[in-house]
Protein backbone atom coordinates (compact mmCIF):
# COMPACT_ATOMS: atom_id res chain seq x y z
CA UNK A 1 0.00 0.00 0.00
CA UNK A 2 3.17 2.33 0.80
CA UNK A 3 3.98 4.41 -2.79
CA UNK A 4 7.96 3.80 -3.98
CA UNK A 5 8.61 7.85 -3.16
CA UNK A 6 7.28 7.39 0.57
CA UNK A 7 9.65 4.18 0.83
CA UNK A 8 12.06 5.95 -0.18
CA UNK A 9 11.06 9.19 1.65
CA UNK A 10 11.45 6.88 4.98
CA UNK A 11 14.26 5.25 4.56
CA UNK A 12 16.07 8.86 4.11
CA UNK A 13 14.55 10.00 7.46
CA UNK A 14 16.63 9.68 10.20
CA UNK A 15 15.23 7.68 14.05
CA UNK A 16 16.99 9.61 15.61
CA UNK A 17 13.91 11.85 17.33
CA UNK A 18 13.03 13.64 20.34
CA UNK A 19 9.35 13.51 21.24
CA UNK A 20 7.22 15.28 24.11
CA UNK A 21 4.32 13.81 25.67
CA UNK A 22 1.76 16.56 27.45
CA UNK A 23 -1.16 15.21 29.42
CA UNK A 24 -4.29 17.84 29.92
CA UNK A 25 -5.74 16.76 32.74
CA UNK A 26 -8.11 18.62 35.74
CA UNK A 27 -8.59 15.00 37.42
CA UNK A 28 -5.66 13.12 37.71
CA UNK A 29 -2.68 14.98 39.88
CA UNK A 30 0.08 12.30 38.94
CA UNK A 31 2.10 10.90 36.65
CA UNK A 32 1.19 7.71 38.00
CA UNK A 33 -2.59 8.04 37.52
CA UNK A 34 -2.10 9.18 33.76
CA UNK A 35 -2.42 6.20 32.05
CA UNK A 36 -2.34 7.58 28.36
CA UNK A 37 0.60 9.69 29.23
CA UNK A 38 1.97 6.44 30.21
CA UNK A 39 1.02 4.48 27.23
CA UNK A 40 2.62 6.95 24.87
CA UNK A 41 5.99 7.48 26.92
CA UNK A 42 6.24 3.77 26.61
CA UNK A 43 5.84 3.74 23.34
CA UNK A 44 7.84 6.68 22.19
CA UNK A 45 11.13 4.99 24.46
CA UNK A 46 10.48 1.87 22.88
CA UNK A 47 11.75 3.83 19.47
CA UNK A 48 12.24 7.26 19.57
CA UNK A 49 13.90 9.19 22.76
CA UNK A 50 11.40 10.90 24.83
CA UNK A 51 12.59 13.96 26.10
CA UNK A 52 9.81 15.42 28.43
CA UNK A 53 6.84 14.77 29.78
CA UNK A 54 4.09 16.84 32.07
CA UNK A 55 1.08 16.93 33.26
CA UNK A 56 -0.91 19.94 33.23
CA UNK A 57 -4.38 21.30 33.79
CA UNK A 58 -6.76 22.19 31.06
CA UNK A 59 -5.48 26.09 31.42
CA UNK A 60 -4.63 27.39 27.97
CA UNK A 61 -1.33 29.60 29.33
CA UNK A 62 -0.22 25.89 30.61
CA UNK A 63 -0.78 24.48 27.50
CA UNK A 64 1.27 27.02 25.22
CA UNK A 65 4.29 27.37 27.78
CA UNK A 66 4.85 23.19 28.15
CA UNK A 67 4.56 23.97 24.36
CA UNK A 68 7.39 26.43 24.11
CA UNK A 69 9.44 24.70 26.63
CA UNK A 70 9.52 21.49 24.86
CA UNK A 71 10.25 23.65 21.60
CA UNK A 72 13.40 25.33 23.42
CA UNK A 73 14.56 21.91 24.11
CA UNK A 74 15.01 21.30 20.44
CA UNK A 75 11.47 18.08 20.82
CA UNK A 76 10.93 17.32 17.25
CA UNK A 77 7.67 15.91 18.00
CA UNK A 78 5.06 16.80 20.61
CA UNK A 79 2.18 14.45 21.66
CA UNK A 80 -0.73 16.14 24.10
CA UNK A 81 -3.57 13.79 25.20
CA UNK A 82 -7.05 15.28 26.93
CA UNK A 83 -9.07 18.17 26.50
CA UNK A 84 -10.30 17.80 23.18
CA UNK A 85 -13.65 16.92 24.10
CA UNK A 86 -16.49 18.98 24.35
CA UNK A 87 -16.71 20.72 27.71
CA UNK A 88 -16.22 23.71 28.46
CA UNK A 89 -12.46 23.20 30.31
CA UNK A 90 -11.40 21.67 27.18
CA UNK A 91 -9.11 23.82 25.31
CA UNK A 92 -6.84 22.11 23.72
CA UNK A 93 -7.71 21.86 19.75
CA UNK A 94 -8.58 25.78 19.90
CA UNK A 95 -5.14 26.05 21.78
CA UNK A 96 -2.69 24.57 19.55
CA UNK A 97 -4.31 25.49 16.19
CA UNK A 98 -4.05 28.75 16.79
CA UNK A 99 -0.40 28.29 17.05
CA UNK A 100 -0.12 25.94 13.84
CA UNK A 101 1.89 27.79 10.78
CA UNK A 102 0.33 24.31 8.78
CA UNK A 103 -2.48 22.06 9.76
CA UNK A 104 -2.25 18.00 9.29
CA UNK A 105 -5.79 17.34 8.39
CA UNK A 106 -5.13 13.71 7.59
CA UNK A 107 -4.57 13.21 10.88
CA UNK A 108 -7.71 13.98 12.38
CA UNK A 109 -9.38 11.87 9.59
CA UNK A 110 -8.07 9.09 9.77
CA UNK A 111 -8.19 8.69 13.49
CA UNK A 112 -11.86 9.23 13.33
CA UNK A 113 -12.25 6.89 10.51
CA UNK A 114 -10.45 4.39 12.45
CA UNK A 115 -12.39 5.60 16.02
CA UNK A 116 -16.08 4.98 13.79
CA UNK A 117 -14.81 1.56 13.47
CA UNK A 118 -14.33 1.35 16.50
CA UNK A 119 -17.02 2.50 18.79
CA UNK A 120 -19.28 3.99 16.05
CA UNK A 121 -20.71 7.56 15.55
CA UNK A 122 -19.25 8.44 19.26
CA UNK A 123 -16.20 9.00 17.20
CA UNK A 124 -17.87 12.40 16.08
CA UNK A 125 -17.11 13.59 19.15
CA UNK A 126 -13.25 13.08 18.94
CA UNK A 127 -11.17 16.03 18.12
CA UNK A 128 -8.44 15.10 17.38
CA UNK A 129 -5.72 17.42 15.48
CA UNK A 130 -2.30 17.59 14.59
CA UNK A 131 0.02 20.56 13.18
CA UNK A 132 3.12 22.17 12.55
CA UNK A 133 4.81 24.89 14.62
CA UNK A 134 8.15 26.29 14.65
CA UNK A 135 9.55 22.97 13.03
CA UNK A 136 7.62 20.94 15.24
CA UNK A 137 5.26 18.75 14.82
CA UNK A 138 2.50 18.52 17.59
CA UNK A 139 -0.15 15.73 17.48
CA UNK A 140 -3.58 16.07 19.67
CA UNK A 141 -5.42 13.75 21.14
CA UNK A 142 -8.13 12.33 23.53
CA UNK A 143 -7.45 11.21 27.08
CA UNK A 144 -8.82 7.80 26.96
CA UNK A 145 -6.21 5.11 26.93
CA UNK A 146 -7.68 3.45 24.15
CA UNK A 147 -8.37 7.05 21.80
CA UNK A 148 -4.41 7.07 22.28
CA UNK A 149 -3.59 3.47 20.69
CA UNK A 150 -5.20 4.36 17.87
CA UNK A 151 -3.75 7.68 17.49
CA UNK A 152 -0.49 6.06 17.99
CA UNK A 153 -1.13 3.01 15.64
CA UNK A 154 -1.67 5.66 12.61
CA UNK A 155 1.53 8.34 13.65
CA UNK A 156 4.45 6.26 15.24
CA UNK A 157 5.84 4.06 12.58
CA UNK A 158 5.76 7.76 10.48
CA UNK A 159 7.32 10.24 12.78
CA UNK A 160 10.67 9.82 11.71
CA UNK A 161 9.00 10.75 7.86
CA UNK A 162 7.41 13.52 9.20
CA UNK A 163 9.92 15.27 10.54
CA UNK A 164 12.31 14.95 7.92
CA UNK A 165 9.71 17.19 5.97
CA UNK A 166 9.20 19.45 8.54
CA UNK A 167 13.14 20.29 9.19
CA UNK A 168 13.71 20.51 5.17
Amino acid sequence: MKSETSTQHQKASSKEITCGVITLSDSRKSKKADLSGEYISNEIESRYTLNGRSLIPDEKDDLINAIEDMISDDIDVILTTGGTGLDSRDITVETVESLFEKKLDGFGEIFRMKSYEEIGSAALLSRATAGIYKKSIIFSMPGSPNAVKTALNIIIDELPHFVHHVKK
